[in-house]
């Protein structure tokens, strides 16, 4: 449905869950190195990375490999120099929702080489700095999926407890 791409991830629990997430999203997740912390098996269990199995994660050298391999999808950018907030999009299937690294965020290269009407950024109150990567790549893929009326969902059954 959507491609979250991580850019130099940082800090393995949050990468844990946004596999998590994208897992039970149908997402498929880009991790562009270089990452902060393995990706070998023993390592994943190890920092609460197990839902990589269950989930579509690929890693790439380059930003530019990664867009090629998927196809060179349309990409948003989620930054707090954003110039639309993220509900102002109008997302299809098939996007890339771009993530910086927790600790830098997306190097100027980056945010020079995206059209500002492709960078979005999530509200906050002010005189605070940002918001915790996995957090904010929920709120933006469960926007852009509820704008694809969460098109693949599961059916939940009916419960008459709670009508």
């Amino acid at each position: 449905m959507f491609h979250v791409i991580l850019f130099n991830p940082q800090i393995p629990p949050n990468t844990g869950n946004i596999i998590r997430l994208c897992a039970n999203t149908g997402a498929s997740l880009h991790l562009i190195h270089p990452i902060g912390f393995q990706m070998d098996e023993k390592s994943c269990r190890r920092a609460g990375l197990d839902y990589h199995a269950l989930s579509d994660v690929h890693q790439h050298d380059a930003l530019d490999d990664c867009l090629h391999a998927i196809g060179n999808p349309r990409m948003f950018a989620i930054t707090k120099f954003g110039s639309r907030r993220y509900d102002s999009a109008d997302f299809a299937p098939g996007d890339a929702l771009l993530f910086g690294a927790e600790t830098t965020g997306l190097p100027e290269s980056i945010h020079n080489a995206i059209d500002d009407d492709r960078k979005l950024a999530l509200p906050m109150t002010g005189g605070n700095r940002s918001l915790n990567l996995a957090n904010a790549v929920s709120v933006v893929l469960y926007e852009a999926w509820r704008r694809c009326d969460f098109a693949g969902m599961v059916t939940l059954p009916a419960n008459p407890d709670l009508v």
